[in-house]
């Protein structure tokens, strides 16, 4: 048998007998004492350098603070930071935006650093995994830099060489306890960087009031809530096809009439028309004027709509085949949009066989060639299963609401979108925290980001259909 000797370096089994084992333990060599010094201040004079380089402004005032202590007394150094730090405070009162932006964030930035991430990085990164240590040496990944803006800490690390994305997005978890955050997201930079953030607040956590309705008439992208970072959410639907999917009560019919709402304009200028599949007759009943008859809500019926979108779409194929690749909106070749909310009614759950294959094979027919030619999907449902919805593939942009397993994220988002920080089964299923909440990956990036859709009331529907009828009747 083979046996290994008590010891703290590790040995090498040369030969064994069922009794004895001849082992040999290798010989511990010193560093010189004079190399060990050279090594340390090596890093000592880099890291300085770099602080230097990254921090100057936070180097600069308290050296100029100590030089003017020693060379002209406390009282003069303390005369200069009480005036140093009333122009600080006169700019903020002023202009509260830049000095966020050039200062504010900027010391942020040096106290979180500090205070929170370079003082427990070691001990993080040991019990969470990502240091290692071979033959006795210890290898730590370098934390390079720390910048803050309004809601979360970004964190560039280095890799150890060796290590893979994936080693980090399996421990999020254990970054975020580790350094006293709710979650942490994993993003690649290039090769051998990572980019962590880590939320200190969440924008997202009230529900957001309907948005004013567009005064222009725009087919391009419509603004529909707010992203996590504070910025509008603005969705993309001419050119591409959505999928949303969200438990009961997630808010998937957030996505749809905000959708609509941008695009009221536009279809009151008869540069879109909205064909509603309505499956359960109560998300898109509630506005059925808005879509100028072209509402379904019997099975059969949404059949017949999705072999018209369909027949639209292979008389324009033909149209403008060898005369142009991608559609520009008119009023006589409109931008389409087909809404389905309930799709999995339609495509899996529907007792007739018949009318089950005709909406399947519309749908991935309109899904694989009707966005360049004018022709859009947007379809919700709450079950992503493959079983379900056979053709989620087909939709370049995705959206993941509140979902009941983390199994479903990837469904949805594609495979490793949770490991990247798209928790949506984590997302609260209290109406006023979590609906409308929802991570989205679009077709132009695998990084998915953090959205809240804004809420359209019953009242604001009304006010929508109101005001579409009364310019309709005035045209």
């Amino acid at each position: 048998m083979f046996k290994r000797m008590p010891g703290d370096e590790p040995h090498r089994i040369v030969s064994t007998t069922p009794d004895t084992a001849v082992v040999f333990k290798p010989a511990v060599v010193q560093t010189p004492a004079f190399i060990t010094f050279v090594i340390y201040g090596w890093r000592f004079a880099s890291a300085l350098i770099l602080t230097i380089w990254r921090h100057p402004v936070a180097v600069a005032v308290p050296v100029a603070l100590g030089f003017t202590w020693s060379r002209y007394g406390w009282l003069l150094a303390t005369s200069v930071f009480g005036l140093v730090v009333l122009a600080l405070l006169a700019w903020a009162s002023i202009d509260l935006a830049s000095f966020a932006s050039l200062v504010g964030r900027r010391l942020l930035a040096w106290w979180r650093l500090m205070w929170v991430y370079r003082r427990h990085w070691q001990s993080v990164m040991d019990v969470s995994g990502l240091a290692k240590r071979v033959h006795g040496r210890g290898y730590l990944p370098r934390l390079v830099r720390v910048q803050c803006d309004g809601w979360a800490d970004r964190i560039t690390v280095r890799m150890l060489k060796g290590q893979a994305v994936k080693d980090w997005a399996d421990r999020t978890d254990n970054l975020a306890q580790g350094f006293g955050a709710t979650s942490c997201r994993v993003a690649l930079v290039k090769g051998g960087l990572l980019l962590l953030t880590f939320p200190r607040s969440d924008p997202l956590a009230a529900p957001i009031p309907a948005l004013p309705i567009p005064d222009e008439a725009m087919v391009g992208p419509v603004e529909i809530g707010k992203q996590e970072d504070g910025r509008p959410l603005r969705l993309k639907v001419h050119g591409t096809h959505v999928l949303i999917a969200g438990a009961t009560g997630a808010g998937k019919g957030s996505f749809l009439w905000d959708t609509i709402r941008g695009l009221l304009p536009a279809m009151r200028a008869g540069l879109v028309e909205v064909w509603a599949l309505d499956p359960k007759s109560m998300e898109l009943s509630y506005g059925r004027e808005l879509f100028q008859g072209r509402y379904a809500a019997d099975p059969a019926d949404c059949a017949d709509l999705l072999d018209e979108a369909v027949n639209v779409m292979q008389k324009r194929a033909a149209r403008f085949s060898g005369l142009q690749r991608s559609h520009v909106p008119t009023i006589e070749d409109p931008f389409v949009l087909v809404l389905v909310d309930e799709v999995a009614f339609l495509t899996a759950y529907q007792p007739d066989k018949h009318l089950r294959h005709r909406i399947s094979a519309a749908l991935a027919t309109l899904a694989t060639q009707g966005r360049s030619v004018g022709v859009g999907v947007m379809a919700a449902l709450q079950d992503p299963r493959k079983e379900v919805m056979n053709i989620r593939n087909l939709f370049p942009d995705k959206i993941a609401l509140r979902l009941d397993e983390s199994e479903q994220v990837d469904m949805v988002l594609g495979e490793g979108a949770r490991d990247r920080g798209a928790l949506a089964d984590h997302i609260s299923p209290v109406p006023e925290l979590g609906a409308g909440v929802a991570y989205m990956r679009l077709e132009t990036s695998c990084e998915p980001i953090r959205v809240r859709a804004a809420y359209v009331s019953d009242s604001d529907i009304r006010q929508m259909v109101a005001l579409f009828t009364e310019r309709g009747e005035a045209a």
